[in-house]
């Protein structure tokens, strides 16, 4: 029996890094079964042990318990299953583009809520400020200050002028770092000019819809040669959040947890209840008109029951 880490998810196949030779690999079908509610037991980042079948292939028996992990609710299924991004990671960075695709802030707000959930740290990164025009600039700078008052790092990158790339390398550096984000951000663009040895496929953003085009099909891991090691992921543009309740929401929002125990009711949603401090401090602009906004949004899909909002 070997143990290893899955450096590679390719949907049926899994490339497990064991010692310093990867062995391709597949799920044994019992884990499968008793892991029903997931659309793959196993992702990147996972702890494994395997056998080493005569061909050389692995084949995965145990997956180990996880420190963490990120998941969201598979999308486009009726029957909710949830899809494990990534597990065992050390700090998530939400990546954004100022411009080509335009500048997401919801789907912002519900990557940090899926963060805070799992007790992920997590950070912004707004790339392509190349393309933004002076009045942009400003919006962006300040709406990145809004999020650093929160306490998450915000980092503003261009990867055509080389703006902030030594910072961001340096932020990666000694540890397990995840990118997430839309296609076309340029998060795979961001790692070569960090480290051109790792020489992901790039493609630019489709003309016609303003939209990034799918070029990385699948979540890797890579070893940067200047420290530390950045999971590389497929772009999303839906995030349905699963496990919280409307009245837990709150609680993962960093800005409204001073007035929470201010309510009068304890399972307050800070919407329509009568004595809420939070919809005080709002009014009182304690907290910020768009992060409430997206608040109640949030709290709309989870009162439905489906937190699956394409955007």
């Amino acid at each position: 029996m070997h143990t290893g880490t899955v450096i590679r998810s390719t949907g049926a196949w899994l490339d497990v890094l064991v010692g310093e030779k990867v062995i391709s690999s597949r799920i044994r079908g019992r884990m499968r079964l008793d892991h029903e509610d997931s659309t793959q037991p196993i992702t990147v980042g996972d702890r494994v042990s395997l056998m080493i079948q005569k061909d050389e292939t692995g084949l995965i028996t145990e997956v180990h318990q996880r420190y963490n992990c990120l998941h969201r609710r598979a999308a486009g299924r009726k029957v909710r299953k949830r899809q494990i991004l990534v597990a065992n990671v050390d700090f998530i960075w939400i990546v954004q583009a100022a411009k080509q695709p335009a500048l997401n802030w919801r789907l912002v707000d519900r990557l940090l809520i899926a963060c805070e959930a799992q007790d992920i740290p997590a950070g912004l990164v707004i790339n392509k400020m190349d393309l933004a025009t002076p009045d942009l600039s400003v919006s962006i700078r300040e709406l990145g200050e809004r999020y650093r008052q929160l306490g998450y790092p915000v980092v503003l990158t261009s990867v055509e002028e080389h703006i902030n790339l030594d910072a961001l390398c340096d932020l990666l550096s000694g540890k397990i770092s995840v990118l997430l984000g839309p296609s076309g951000v340029g998060k795979s663009s961001l790692l070569n000019a960090i480290d051109p040895t790792v020489n992901i496929p790039t493609k630019s953003v489709s003309k016609k819809t303003n939209k990034g085009r799918h070029t990385t099909a699948h979540t890797e891991l890579y070893s940067l040669t200047t420290g530390g090691n950045v999971m590389d992921t497929p772009g999303i543009r839906e995030f349905g959040l699963l496990d919280i309740k409307p009245w837990e929401l709150a609680h993962h929002c960093p800005e409204f947890r001073p007035h929470l125990t201010r309510c009068r009711f304890p399972a307050c949603t800070h919407d329509h209840e009568p004595d809420c401090a939070v919809k005080r401090a709002h009014m009182m602009e304690r907290i910020s008109d768009e992060r409430y906004k997206s608040y109640l949004n949030i709290l709309y899909t989870l009162h439905l029951g489906d937190a699956d909002i394409r955007r």
